[in-house]
């Protein structure tokens, strides 16, 4: 009883597509547009609704693509739009007709026959020009096969690695898959290879160069079975001289910039400071404008952001250098004052030894003369007591013991010592510091630029 169901299901099927196959040609002839005798004898109990081969195997078709034009390569979209001619090959038996010249016909036409359903994986936005006609040509040839090209414009997606931007290389694809029809059913291959794909040589592009191109064949897996695919690779590498141009020059020459800043008295603070704040907020400018045309994405370090960080660290660099010598001459001169200080007061200390010596030497001599001296009467020698001056010489030749007084001015000696370690880093003339970075930045920034150029452009 199902078997029944089913078959009378078909049967209904079959003959609604021939009334309405029937009924497009009754139309056509109503309306003038007679079919030459050939195509009316072909059109001729041939249902579209059914594949080449249907009981023999697949239908192989095979492709091949003519790009028209690139227009657009998007980093922020990632993703491309291209105008491509995509032909289309196969081999229907029952379009054999008699004869040596092949049928073109009519683009309308090929709503008559069977088409493969080919459709472009990646793209988020096609369309088929219309204009004035729809641009499809369908050609048969004696042997049943069938030319169906068509033009496209389709935009694509397009995974990029933007780390090395803009010193970056892209490999964009372009993937042909059936829709509904697997390998049991359909078969794709590239009529000549890698040949199969032209029109890149002659393809003009505003920021990209197209270094190569190959075509590949493989599967592709879903859960509703293995479908014939086809895959056209291009490598497009941009570009660098916009880039040098808008980016690069100007972030290096704000560089230059802030070492004139070494060449300027540290007395002349406006100036220094003038420079060094301006070319700070001309880089953070300069930063800001080159992200607007990227992906706001914080998984990319991108080459660009990296030399602009650079060239900001230098410019930063260059604004502390001048405060640190400011500073440091500002410490240096009171450093002069408080060691003018303590010399004044190792002056008076020296000259409180020189006199403290010489009254030593006069007492000294007191003492030598007093006991060169006849001996006193014996009268005067009962008046001698402990409290008389004579009697308390002998106290006044003890002298008291040193005081420290050196250890402290060598604790402050090293404690100056260590001040000027940790202020000025053992630069004695605070001038000598934009001398020094007068030599070590230009240096520095060269051998930066040569590391990072070899690095992004070798490896």
């Amino acid at each position: 009883m199902a078997l029944s169901v089913s078959g009378g299901t078909v049967f209904t099927i079959l003959l609604i597509s021939r009334l309405l196959e029937n009924s497009m040609l009754n139309a056509e002839v109503k309306e003038g547009q007679i079919l030459p005798p050939t195509i009316h004898k072909l059109m001729k109990g041939y249902n579209k609704y059914l594949r080449p081969f249907f009981d023999n195997g697949p239908v192989t078709v095979g492709m091949s693509l003519d790009i028209a034009s690139i227009d657009t390569i998007s980093e922020i979209n990632m993703d491309y739009t291209a105008t491509i001619f995509l032909r289309q090959r196969w081999t229907d038996e029952r379009l054999v007709f008699e004869g040596n010249k092949s049928l073109s016909l009519d683009g309308r036409l090929v709503e008559l026959l069977w088409v493969p359903d080919t459709f472009i994986v990646d793209s988020k936005k096609s369309f088929l020009h219309d204009i004035t006609v729809e641009n499809r040509l369908i050609r048969i040839f004696p042997n049943g096969t069938v030319l169906y090209a068509l033009r496209i414009t389709t935009t694509v997606a397009c995974n990029m690695d933007l780390t090395k931007y803009p010193m970056d290389k892209q490999t964009c694809k372009l993937q042909l898959e059936s829709w509904g029809y697997n390998i049991n059913d359909v078969m794709f291959y590239w009529t000549r290879g890698n040949e199969s794909v032209s029109g890149l040589d002659t393809l003009q592009l505003a920021q990209y160069t197209v270094e190569g191109h190959y075509t590949s064949v493989s599967e592709a897996v879903y859960e509703t079975g293995n479908y014939p695919k086809l895959v056209f690779h291009f490598e497009l590498r941009r570009s660098i001289l916009y880039f040098i141009l808008e980016t690069y020059v100007p972030s290096s020459l704000l560089v230059v910039l802030s070492w004139v800043s070494f060449w300027i008295s540290l007395s002349s603070v406006p100036a220094r400071i003038c420079i060094g704040v301006t070319t700070v907020l001309t880089m953070t400018t300069l930063m800001m404008g080159a992200r607007t045309s990227l992906p706001n994405a914080n998984c990319f370090i991108k080459a660009i952001d990296v030399y602009l960080g650079i060239c900001f660290s230098f410019i930063f660099g260059a604004l502390i250098e001048y405060a640190v010598a400011h500073f440091c001459s500002l410490s240096h001169l009171d450093t002069h004052i408080l060691m003018y200080g303590h010399h004044m007061h190792d002056l008076d200390d020296e000259m409180n030894g020189i006199i403290t010596t010489i009254s030593n030497h006069n007492r000294a001599k007191r003492r030598k003369a007093a006991a060169a001296a006849p001996p006193p009467p014996v009268s005067l020698e009962l008046t001698v007591g402990p409290s008389s001056p004579c009697g308390s010489e002998p106290r006044l030749e003890a002298t008291p013991p040193p005081k420290p007084t050196h250890w402290c001015l060598a604790a402050l000696a090293a404690v100056r010592k260590v001040l000027r370690a940790l202020y000025c880093c053992h630069v004695e003339n605070p001038h000598h510091i934009d001398n020094y970075s007068r030599v070590t930045f230009p240096l520095s920034f060269v051998v930066v630029n040569l590391l990072y150029w070899t690095y992004y452009l070798y490896f």
